[in-house]
């Protein structure tokens, strides 16, 4: 892989939510524009390798720096050294980003409800997107909703409240909904296809998921994203193709 296709960045800050959840944020270049949603693939030099892996911008497009969420994979050669990230080390960032789960996919049905479902580090692009007045200002409903396994795995949540405050204000129809899969008491605890096959997630949210009205995007491992489509297309929501239909995909790794 070339290296001119990368620019050698700084990161400002580390936060470890768990032993296996982290974030950190990076030097943006003056060159590196993106759209909500979209991916950046960054890369670690592992000796005299430079290993590559893809991640979700959480940042704003309009914000100085970039940031990012990372799940630790066991023996992985890419999170096993990016684990031990430190101020001040240096990340290799290629120059243009990458990926189609943005809004600006979507031009029918018109943007009324959105519904942003998202498991573990998933969550990354829909924090971007809620970070982006004109995602407030197209939709009269948006729905966050985040699947973790326990609560200790629920990052994000007081930004989550910023962000709703900030760029929301005077915007009634958002809500957050968590699922907590392996808390039998927590209000939510079965996986997403569960909770729309059997009509839990809207009785929570009090909206139907109506293929005239909504807009839905999944992010996260393979195995949610498969399941949760086909739930999805149950109901009569259907894959968004070249600007048309209900659903949009990203599997998270």
């Amino acid at each position: 892989m070339s290296i001119e296709k990368f620019s050698v960045e700084k990161v400002l800050s580390v936060h470890r939510w768990t032993n296996t959840l982290f974030s950190f944020t990076m030097t943006r270049p003056a060159h590196f524009k993106f759209t909500a949603g979209q991916f950046a693939r960054i890369g670690l030099k592992v000796g005299d390798d430079l290993v590559v892996r893809a991640y979700s911008v959480v940042s704003s497009p309009f914000d100085e720096t970039l940031e990012f969420f990372s799940i630790v994979v066991p023996d992985g050669a890419f999170t096993s050294n990016l684990q031990h990230l430190e101020v001040g080390d240096e990340l290799y960032l290629e120059k243009v980003p990458y990926g189609f789960l943005t809004l600006a996919r979507y031009q029918l049905p018109l943007p009324k409800d959105l519904w942003l479902l998202g498991t573990g580090t998933g969550l990354a692009p829909f924090i971007s997107m809620l970070q982006d007045f004109e995602t407030w200002s197209k939709y009269q409903s948006i729905t966050l909703v985040y699947s973790v396994r326990t609560a200790s795995e629920l990052a994000y949540v007081t930004r989550i409240e910023e962000i709703a405050q900030t760029f929301g204000e005077g915007h009634t129809g958002f809500k957050f909904v968590p699922i907590i899969t392996r808390d039998p008491q927590a209000t939510l605890h079965d996986r997403l296809p569960i909770l729309i096959e059997n009509g839990e997630l809207e009785k929570t949210v009090g909206l139907a998921l109506n293929p005239e009205t909504t807009h839905v995007m999944l992010c996260g491992n393979p195995q949610m994203v498969d399941d949760t489509k086909d739930a999805l297309k149950a109901r009569g929501l259907t894959m968004n193709r070249r600007g048309e239909g209900n659903i949009a995909v990203e599997n998270y790794w």
